[in-house]
């Protein structure tokens, strides 16, 4: 998987763009600032944006041509983040560390995804917020009629809006919706797509 990741990264342009995702884009400037986790933060497009409005960004990603890219933009933007190569199998951070997590077209393998987003859980404080925006399990066919549309082909990958209310059942529901967008994001990203968008606020422990 890493190597499939390095050679989409490899190459000068970027592959799904130096703009932010538009979701992402809407929603995080209405939320105030602070510390920010980007999983699966790629080139650094979503990091980087959320750096220029003011948030300490801590991204990770599984390549470092990604890294690479992603500080370059950073430079070019004239800002800063942490990007940290690795699996999030292997991170660590300590318990209620961030304010938000942007998750945006972070799709993990279909028997890990749930576990992985309650690691994530852990590691963000109560009243942080989730910021979330995936291919559902529907976009298959669209993919099917458009491959320029990119995203998993497989359905395990994708997600329904049962699975994200299961996987963040302890956060107040800001926004949940399985909508048909159309993508225009880098080269990857080209088309009409079904995607799964969630806004949540993490509870108090009780």
């Amino acid at each position: 998987m890493k190597q499939i990741w390095n050679e989409r990264y490899k190459d000068q342009e970027f592959a799904y763009g130096k703009t932010p995702n538009l979701f992402f884009k809407e929603w995080l400037p209405k939320f105030e600032t602070g510390t920010i986790l980007m999983p699966a933060d790629g080139e650094g497009r979503n990091g980087v944006f959320a750096a220029q409005l003011g948030w300490k960004v801590t991204s990770f990603d599984l390549s470092e041509e990604g890294q690479s890219k992603a500080l370059q933009l950073a430079r070019e933007r004239y800002v800063s983040l942490e990007y940290i190569v690795g699996d999030l199998e292997q991170l660590a951070f300590k318990e209620e560390t961030f304010d938000a997590i942007g998750l945006i077209y972070a799709h993990f393998p279909g028997n890990q995804k749930s576990a992985f987003h309650r690691k994530l859980h852990t590691w963000l404080k109560p009243g942080g917020i989730i910021i979330f925006e995936a291919f559902s399990k529907q976009h298959l066919q669209y993919v099917k009629s458009d491959p320029r549309v990119g995203g998993p082909k497989d359905i395990h990958q994708l997600y329904s809006k049962e699975e994200i209310s299961a996987d963040f059942k302890h956060y107040e529901t800001v926004l949940l919706a399985e909508e048909e967008i159309l993508l225009n994001e880098g080269k990857f990203h080209i088309g009409k797509g079904s995607v799964i968008r969630f806004i949540g606020k993490k509870k108090a422990s009780r």
